[in-house]
């Protein structure tokens, strides 16, 4: 609009000018022609948002490592982390939905530091109507709308060097301080932290734990189920983000030893092994499962004819009480009915080792098309990720049918009872992988899910697959189709859109419409191209294993993700990190001309492709030629290190008749109608 207001005011002046002085009119005229070729020059030409000193920024993650965390991307020699040991005690109220319990844990401080506070997280607070969960949730998925709860914290004692304590402590939402009166010492101080509390257990659909009604009795999905500790880590030293609901959790490592005492008719399977089969199984349920031990076909533990049926209960009167004991975890979580139908089957470590896969559900569930296959979903899922990445570690995965749609703890998922088929195979194989990010490697979920919801997401790849010769593959979300699809380019319109965000958000911060998209979708597909494209299966999978192996057990952060895959893939990636996962950069690779060599297509073509967007990738260039021949021409990303423009030789011997720009549309250009380049012969043309 600026430019046609000025071309009318200079020929208004020209007017003026014309028949006073036919030299100034001339001036003029040659003034304006001049200022419209360039005029149409730089508005018929697309600009370009590229700049390579943006994108191959030498001082991006150029800090360098630390005592605790080395610059390669593992643990330093100082590196240490807190240690959190829990004495369970737990009972059960199935009439009231009421969970009472004590908690002792003890606490160690390996940090450098002397500590004069501790954090707890009381994740039942979300529930309270006064939440800041409640007040920040929209009114459809307002908690206070449907069921107030909470933690219900009746006493708190401490001891420490040597003394018994009753602290002074402070409850904000949901967290708990305690002030200690006395220091906690640092490299190696312990405090026991005693703690006695209850809570109502919410109803389905209203968060990661839950419990629902069916023909033969209740189900309980417990999780978030005592006061756990907070982290305190080298990074920001305690980790208080309060629970919303969208980010979850960050737990440090111990030793559970857990008691459930319920009615006698109940069942209880929880994370961990059952160190009183004796107390709490028949002899009949003692025998199958030892048979399950040595079968890869599912064996049912409780058929569907014995559900709810007395004389499947050891005891008949009173309470019973399930004891477990699972080390070197960050969580525990357990489910409990008289509805369930219980199978089990053997699982293959590669080591040799072998595990238990076991799932429980209720009679509405069950058939073949539905959890009649879910202990087979179950057991090959954690083969495959334990041959691709790394050894499942626990002595039984199990998998709850139950009210909780989607849901993962160590060694024990919840899925929602209704699944079937397809989605069932998805939700179990998902869940279970959590396991692997975040309960092995222990990153922090409150802060970056996309480090276990993308990474996680990226590993269902494979899993898919290989299940059962590909049954249900392809997975849409990190997964590209089969040749001929366009998956990759199905983000293109979350990345345009002006309200997404980076990867790099707080969960809490995303809203809850763009959630799957940019936690779990773009962070695999980033993943993904990373594999096909940039590094190849071989480099890319040492080292992602790589990163596993190092951060196992212990609490990584991005950068220690980044700087992992960059050491020990031998390549500098910080290009790739900035603009998939720091910036929210798009991509619009195009084919900008074809030339032959003196004129003559049989001595070669010099083909200009450019990057006009402020994402770059590696290029693919497909040329067809007259002749029938097709040829591809793979090149590096350190093309774009110069310039966003480059032209390179291939050696044609006839008439091009087409030039295409990422042909397998494996990238999510924003742009594809500039991928194609067609001679007047082309076909179609």
């Amino acid at each position: 609009m600026f430019l046609i207001i000025l071309i009318f005011r200079l020929l208004n002046q020209i007017h003026k000018f014309i028949f006073a002085d036919m030299k100034t009119s001339l001036y003029c005229f040659l003034i304006l022609f001049v200022f419209i070729c360039f005029s149409r020059q730089d508005f018929s030409q697309e600009k370009s948002k590229y700049d390579p000193n943006q994108t191959f920024d030498p001082l991006f993650d150029s800090q360098p490592g630390t005592y605790y965390r080395d610059g390669s991307g593992k643990p330093g020699p100082g590196y240490w982390q807190n240690r959190a040991d829990y004495k369970i005690d737990a009972q059960l109220d199935d009439k009231n939905n009421l969970i009472q319990g004590n908690v002792s844990i003890t606490y160690t401080n390996n940090s450098p530091n002397t500590l004069h506070y501790v954090w707890l997280q009381l994740d039942q607070n979300r529930f309270r109507d006064s939440s800041r969960s409640a007040l920040t949730s929209p009114p459809n998925l307002s908690t206070n709308q449907k069921f107030i709860g909470g933690d219900e914290i009746k006493s708190v004692t401490i001891e420490l060097n040597g003394k018994t304590y009753k602290p002074d402590y402070l409850i904000t939402d949901t967290r708990m301080q305690i002030r200690l009166p006395e220091g906690l010492k640092s490299k190696g101080g312990e405090l026991i932290i005693n703690i006695e509390y209850s809570f109502k257990v919410p109803p389905e659909n209203l968060g990661r734990c839950g419990w629902m009604d069916t023909k033969n009795g209740k189900i309980f999905d417990i999780a978030q189920w005592y006061p756990r500790m907070e982290v305190y880590d080298d990074l920001i030293g305690w980790n208080s983000l309060p629970f919303l609901g969208a980010g979850e959790f960050y737990c440090d490592y111990g030793n559970y030893d857990y008691t459930v005492s319920v009615p006698w008719y109940m069942i209880v399977v929880g994370s961990g092994e059952l160190i009183n089969p004796q107390q709490t199984l028949t002899k009949t349920e003692t025998e199958r499962l030892q048979k399950a031990h040595q079968s890869d076909k599912t064996v049912f533990i409780v058929s569907p004819s014995e559900v709810a049926q007395e004389s499947n209960r050891p005891v008949h009167s009173g309470t019973v009480t399930w004891h477990f004991k699972m080390e070197n975890t960050r969580d525990v979580s357990w489910a409990a009915s008289k509805a369930f139908i219980w199978d089990a089957a053997k699982i293959n470590l590669p080591s040799g080792k072998k595990s238990l896969a076991m799932s429980v559900y209720p009679i509405e569930s069950s058939g073949d098309s539905a959890w009649g296959r879910s202990t087979e979903y179950l057991k090959r899922s954690v083969e495959i990720f334990s041959k691709h990445w790394y050894e499942y570690p626990y002595p039984y995965a199990i998998n709850v049918g139950g009210p909780v749609g989607g849901m993962e703890y160590p060694g024990i998922v919840f899925c929602y009872w209704k699944a079937k088929r397809k989605n069932l195979w998805m939700v179990t194989n998902h869940e279970i992988g959590h396991n692997w990010f975040p309960m092995i490697v222990g990153s922090d979920e409150r802060e970056n899910a996309w480090m276990d919801e993308g990474f996680n997401t990226f590993i269902d790849v494979l899993s898919y697959k290989d299940f059962n010769n590909g049954e249900y593959y392809p997975k849409r979300d990190g997964e590209f189709a089969p040749k001929g699809g366009d998956p990759a380019r199905e983000i293109v319109s979350y990345l345009t859109n002006p309200a997404a965000q980076p990867i790099l958000t707080y969960a809490d911060n995303i809203p809850w419409q763009y959630t799957h998209t940019l936690e779990y979708y773009k962070t695999a597909l980033g993943l993904v191209m990373l594999r096909n494209l940039v590094l190849g299966h071989k480099r890319f999978d040492f080292a992602f294993q790589t990163y596993i192996k190092r951060w196992a057990y212990k609490h990584p952060s991005p950068i220690d993700f980044f700087r992992t895959m960059n050491d020990a893939s031998g390549e500098d990636l910080n290009w790739f990190w900035k603009e998939w996962f720091v910036k929210k950069w798009t991509l619009d690779q195009a084919v900008k001309d074809v030339k032959y060599i003196d004129g003559d297509p049989s001595k070669g073509s010099l083909i200009t492709i450019t990057n006009n967007d402020k994402m770059v990738m590696p290029v693919v260039v497909e040329v067809k030629e007259s002749n029938g021949h097709t040829g591809r021409i793979h090149l590096p990303v350190e093309i774009w290190e110069r310039s966003g423009k480059w032209t390179f030789k291939y050696n044609s011997t006839s008439i091009i008749d087409s030039v295409i720009i990422d042909p397998d549309k494996e990238l999510p250009d924003i742009n594809p109608e500039n991928n194609i380049w067609t001679s007047g012969t082309a076909k179609g043309k």
